[in-house]
């Protein structure tokens, strides 16, 4: 008689798939809460400790590892003096194994769990168990996944293929590799301080025991570690990269997905959402867990261009929208509704936001949706839409509409690639522009060096320019008021270039920058910068200062009765 191991944490499906095996001859073992599932459901189990000859032990902590259970499963069908060693000890085969490991990523979840209960929930039969069942994968059928259980049945109705084994294997060696990066990864934020352990003053532990926002695989967000194992899980094949000639796929982070413990769960294809519109979030996994609600297909730069503008987005409190084309953004606005700050951003260079990729960092109400369909837009990314709203968002059957969760990430490592290798940073974060600049509460760092101070309408301006222009890419100078930018010059190769660009993009939507605040990524190395931001017609700026020639471009300020503000820290966008 065949024979099949049961020992399940999660224990969906598993009575169904219990009388699916018991009705094609096979006899269950299980473990101590799975026996008596089965048991209940009035279904013939065999315990663990009738096989082994031992009583289940110390709470639970040793009931699996022993030879009756790992000869049965690692014995080489094929090999004859394996077959023999399991005759002389009285050893039965195991066929099928079918375990899910203890809920410690649920247990991590939750920060009030106390150290010592953390630990209780670090498995140790169930990944011995899955592995040798994994490493004889063309013996023993391995699942760890409720939701191939209906597979699992139907192969045993003929013969289970070769490749379903192997897939099989691949997906019990990707849950045990997912459970002990995310114990890893937990433990690194917990700190021993005496004799005490305590979780690091580092924010909430995500659902996969690492701090909120930080990247997976990544301990600390300070922590740039020796050694960073990264397991990407492909959501869906893209119709091409950046040109059409270039294959291009979306993945998400798969060391730890969502759920009390769905580190096996494939996802395949990316959520839709239902009927009722109510957004989903990104808050864990980034664009790994928005919500597409309609439209043609995300292409590889449609998401490029949803991150930049997101990013933008979540620099705000109050309503804000950000166009974007290419990654850098025609127009960035706050108002006093989602529609007033998404007019008033579009109509910062209307030329370039036809077709342009749009982020709101509130919900979309009906106000902002007729706005939207007003203008052609190739994507809009919000935290929701309201059911009203998305009946107008729908007559434009093309434009893509995604939901996610706008909840500003904090801190975080972020990843890049490069020929050949992978590049490593801690997220960049505009935190001297966090709360409001005034003459008596200017955070650290941020300090006047001219004669004239900002006059309070210019404080406000530049730090919502401060805040921009932290995300144009490099050079950048951009100009502003205090609830828009003027004009954007973004990515050249000089600051006077990108002084330039500006007052062209300006002239060319006839906006005039008399009187409004500039601000620059990076230091100006030369006052020729700064003389095109003042003939611009700007009446402030902010940048970070540092250059050996500071005290030349202060000089050229006072010239001109610009008031400047060094920030002290520099945002390079590259």
């Amino acid at each position: 008689m065949p024979r099949a191991l049961l020992s399940v944490s999660d224990k969906t499906g598993i009575v169904d798939l219990g009388r699916g095996l018991v009705s094609r001859g096979f006899e269950l073992v299980a473990t101590g809460g799975t026996a008596r599932a089965l048991t209940d459901a009035g279904l013939p189990v065999t315990g663990v400790s009738d096989v082994t000859g031992f009583p289940e032990m110390m709470d639970g902590r040793v009931k699996t590892l022993h030879p009756a259970l790992h000869g049965g499963i690692l014995a080489r069908r094929d090999r004859p003096d394996d077959l023999a060693a399991l005759n002389r000890h009285g050893i039965g085969l195991v066929d099928v194994v079918v375990i899910n490991l203890y809920p410690f990523v649920k247990a991590a979840s939750n920060p009030a769990t106390p150290f010592d209960a953390l630990v209780e929930e670090i498995d140790i039969g169930g990944p011995s168990l899955v592995r040798a069942a994994a490493k004889n994968f063309r013996g023993v059928l391995v699942v760890v996944d409720p939701t191939d259980y209906a597979r699992l049945l139907d192969a045993l109705d003929t013969t289970p293929s070769l490749a379903f084994r192997y897939e099989l294997m691949r997906k019990a060696l990707a849950h045990t590799g997912a459970y002990d990066t995310a114990i890893s990864a937990t433990l690194a934020t917990i700190d021993l301080v005496g004799d005490r352990f305590e979780r690091a003053d580092r924010g909430r532990l995500r659902a996969d025991g690492a701090p909120a926002g930080q990247a997976r695989g990544f301990s600390r967000a300070a922590d740039l570690s020796d050694r960073v194992d990264v397991r990407l899980e492909k959501i869906r094949d893209l119709r091409y990269g950046e040109n059409p000639h270039q294959k291009a796929a979306w993945y998400r982070s798969a060391d730890i997905t969502r759920g009390p413990l769905d580190v096996a769960r494939p996802f395949d294809q990316l959520r839709v959402a239902p009927s009722s519109v109510e957004g989903r979030g990104f808050s864990r996994a980034g664009l790994g867990e928005a919500t597409i609600l309609q439209g043609k297909e995300l292409s590889y730069t449609n998401l490029l261009d949803l991150d930049a503008a997101s990013r933008i987005a979540l620099e705000f409190d109050e309503p804000a929208a950000v166009v974007v084309k290419h990654t850098n953004p025609c127009g960035a606005a706050t108002g006093d509704s989602a529609a007033d700050a998404y007019v008033r951003a579009r109509d910062a260079d209307r030329l370039a936001a036809f077709g342009g990729i749009v982020s709101i960092n509130r919900p979309i109400d009906v106000a902002t949706a007729q706005a939207i369909v007003s203008t052609f837009i190739e994507a809009v990314i919000a935290p929701s839409v309201d059911a009203d709203a998305h009946e107008i968002l729908a007559k434009k059957t093309n434009m893509r509409v995604v939901t996610a969760d706008f909840a500003p990430p904090a801190g975080g490592i972020e990843l890049r690639s490069i020929l050949g290798a992978l590049l490593a940073q801690e997220r960049d974060e505009v935190a001297e522009a966090r709360t409001p600049w005034t003459p008596a509460t200017l955070p650290e760092g941020v300090k006047v060096v001219t004669k004239r101070r900002p006059a309070a309408d210019e404080w406000a301006a530049l730090r919502f320019a401060w805040r921009v222009c932290a995300h144009v890419k490099s050079n950048t100078v951009i100009f502003t008021d205090a609830r828009r930018t003027l004009a954007i010059g973004a990515g050249q190769m000089s600051r006077v270039d990108a002084v330039n660009v500006a007052v062209m993009k300006a002239a060319a939507a006839g906006v005039s920058l008399a009187g409004s605040v500039a601000a620059s990524d990076a230091f100006f190395p030369f006052r020729d910068g700064l003389d095109a931001v003042a003939k611009a017609g700007a009446t402030a700026v902010v940048q970070p200062g540092g250059s050996v020639r500071d005290a030349e471009v202060i000089a050229a300020a006072d010239e001109q009765r610009l008031a400047m503000v060094f920030t002290g820290k520099r945002h390079f966008r590259h």
